[in-house]
């Protein structure tokens, strides 16, 4: 629940929803364990007072927006919220109690791991008597803190835990040496997630701003610490951070972010910060490292330096607590839901501690916890049925690759090339790491984060210098969502998303190749967005494009995202085209892949006859529509343009419809429709 400060690497796997799932109310099961058939389509979704060809999202899903209004609980409510509280608050509830039934569990086992966090999560007496105790070594150490050096030192100790500073690093693939491992740095440190937060002028972020001031204020004074107006302080010291950052959009650029450097000259970017306290402490041992951007580590290194010595420990203070405030006594946990989930995102209330207990297991201990969900609820027959899919799909995009006009037969070669070494993961991973070393206890809640932290922390530090395991994946097997990592140039589909609405073994073609195939699509055009684009069939960050065709490509990627920046979501608040344009990118190929993979399906047969008077063209895009319904609060749509690489879901459904003559034809739209746009201002790129 509490809001964590992740560091902004320069490339992360590229996901095609939601950064987080929230939650409400139950759902029909259905799995491996079920012979219950979920509609393809309820028709009780449509709202047909709309008409299709001017707002398809309310044609398709007015019916259902109105009957599930978003839960107390949540600040947005659909599809991919609903899966996740059945895989989570059914499937994994299930097991835990299962695992939790037994009376003797072997030490360090995974089931005893699952068991015992649970039941720490649940142990709320002892976590009210224990206090902020449990912090006390890491205050202790940031009170005894005199100069910038002893900051660096403790920094570096409470951000092998987890807690935000500044600066942060870890490893992952070097992007022009992608089958070896090497060290990345990132800006990080803002409570707020992202700099326009600290800049923009509207009433609803200064509101966000003063409620932020006040926020530090109460936490503070919750945990019996007396600093005078650290809420103020705070603000002003991340304020002045925000203005050297770079913004979500300049992150997104693979090249200007990737500055490989000899560790040393960290130390002449900012001779002030103590680097090798800093690093010592993390246990990192390095020569080389990548650095984002070398003007912010010079920036920051003033900043500090100009600093009083003790804003920087107030700062250390309250990152510390923000980060374990929602494994603290209730009084404190209840404050930071009421900023980062009512203030932030606009819920009105908390899940109770069964459901919270359940997602804080998974967070902490979601591989042991998806080994068990995998076995129980995903058939192998699914595993085969998608990778026929996702062959379909690289079929019809090299056939889609051939017709292109803008780009030469040379890079045409080069991008078939990538294509035919993509490579995928369906369902759950092959091997399972171990975790056995992580100490878990059935009374020490905040000590069992800082252990599965610290687990985190050993592993991925442990891989500087060291080949890539290509074997590993980047989400755990119940996660509804699914990724393109252009590290490894594969695409990735746990068994948690491959569910209705998204994959329905039970449903027409038509839907299933809306929902899972276009999902299919939009993970292999991730390969060939703005940011995928600019790495090879390797995975390395090299061009393999011609100039005339790259300049094609990019003025193609701006009129798009030009066409998404008109888009207003909220008063004030349009799509940011620019940040968003990937994902969108991919939205528009994965549709387009989808459809002329299923008109192939059809190749040599009788086309489907309509069913519920819908044709096979049309139930296609209400399979499309359908897997994005959803509801959201003002507060998360606020939050979602200003932070978020994927448009709102309404805007994922009616922002590339526009630009098909394949859903105009099937349709029936004709120009004066809202949802027509003229030849000229179509769209196509894949």
């Amino acid at each position: 629940m509490n809001k964590t400060n992740a560091v902004k690497l320069p490339l992360l796997a590229a996901m095609i929803t939601f950064a987080a799932c929230n939650s409400g109310s139950s759902t029909q099961e259905h799995g491996a364990d079920s012979t219950a058939k979920v509609p393809a389509f309820p028709l009780a979704d449509l709202d047909t007072t709309y008409k299709a060809c001017d707002d398809f999202d309310n044609f398709v899903n007015g019916g259902w927006k109105k009957n599930n209004p978003i839960p107390s609980t949540e600040s947005r409510w659909g599809a991919f919220n609903i899966l996740d509280k059945q895989n989570k608050e059914v499937r994994l509830k299930g097991i835990i109690e299962e695992i939790s039934s037994k009376k003797e569990l072997k030490k360090g086992s995974e089931e005893q791991q699952i068991a015992d966090y649970y039941t720490s999560y649940m142990d709320t007496a002892t976590i009210e008597k224990r206090g902020i105790t449990p912090l006390q070594p890491y205050l202790d150490k940031i009170n005894a803190v005199k100069t910038l050096a002893d900051w660096s030192n403790v920094s570096g100790e409470l951000q092998k835990i987890g807690v935000s500073s500044f600066i942060g690093f870890g490893a992952e693939a070097d992007a022009k040496d992608s089958k070896m491992n090497v060290l990345y740095q990132g800006q990080s440190g803002l409570s707020l997630g992202e700099k326009s937060y600290y800049e923009r002028q509207d009433s609803a972020t200064k509101n966000v701003r003063s409620e932020f001031v006040n926020h530090v204020n109460k936490m503070f004074s919750l945990a019996g610490f007396t600093d005078a107006n650290p809420g103020a302080t705070i603000l002003g010291l991340e304020s002045q951070l925000a203005k050297i950052q770079l913004s979500n959009v300049e992150l997104r650029d693979p090249v200007k972010t990737y500055n490989r450097s000899a560790y040393a000259e960290l130390k002449t970017l900012a001779p002030d910060f103590d680097w090798d306290a800093f690093t010592q402490q993390q246990d990192i041992k390095t020569d080389t490292i990548v650095l984002q951007n070398k003007g912010y580590i010079s920036n920051a290194n003033k900043l500090l330096k100009a600093t009083p010595i003790d804003v920087l420990k107030l700062y250390a203070k309250w990152q510390l607590l923000t980060h374990f405030a929602g494994y603290l006594p209730k009084a404190i946990g209840d404050e930071n839901f009421h900023f980062f989930g009512t203030v932030m995102t606009g819920r009105k209330a908390q899940k109770t501690r069964p459901e919270k207990a359940i997602r804080s297991t998974d967070a902490q201990l979601g591989m042991p916890l998806g080994k068990l969900f995998a076995k129980k609820y995903f058939p192998e027959s699914s595993k085969e049925k998608v990778s026929q899919m996702i062959e379909n799909v690289r079929k019809v995009y090299g056939e889609r690759i051939d017709q292109l006009s803008w780009m030469s037969d040379s890079t045409k070669a080069m991008a078939h090339k990538k294509l035919a070494a993509f490579t995928y993961k369906i369902g759950y991973p092959d091997k399972w790491k171990d975790y056995s070393s992580i100490s878990i206890e059935k009374d020490k809640l905040l000590e069992n984060i800082i252990a599965s932290a610290l687990y985190e922390h050993k592993e991925n530090i442990g891989k500087i210098g060291k080949p890539v395991d290509k074997s590993e994946w980047g989400m755990t097997p119940q996660t509804v969502n699914a990724y393109y990592n252009p590290l490894n140039n594969e695409v990735v589909f746990p068994a948690g998303i491959l569910q209705p609405p998204f994959y329905n073994p039970d449903a027409d073609d038509a839907i299933n190749y809306g929902g899972i195939i276009a999902v299919i699509g939009h993970e292999f055009t991730h390969g060939f967005d703005d940011q995928g684009s600019q790495y090879d069939a390797d995975g390395n960050l090299k061009n393999w494009w011609t100039k005339a065709d790259r300049d094609n490509f990019d003025k193609l990627t701006k009129r798009y995202s030009n066409y998404f920046s008109s888009l207003e979501a909220l008063p004030g608040f349009k799509i940011n085209g620019d940040l968003t344009i990937g994902e969108n990118v991919a939205d528009l190929g994965g549709l387009t892949l989808a459809f002329y993979g299923l008109k192939k399906s059809f190749e040599g047969k009788e086309e489907p006859k309509p069913v519920d008077g819908y044709t096979w063209q049309q139930r296609f895009f209400l399979g499309w529509a359908q897997v994005w319904h959803a509801n959201i609060t003002d507060a998360a749509l606020r939050n979602q343009i200003q932070t978020d690489p994927h448009s709102p879901a309404r805007f994922r459904i009616n922002g590339p419809l526009p630009h098909l003559k394949e859903f105009q034809a099937a349709w029936g739209c004709t120009p004066g429709n809202k949802m027509v746009l003229p030849d000229a201002e179509r769209v196509v790129i894949w």
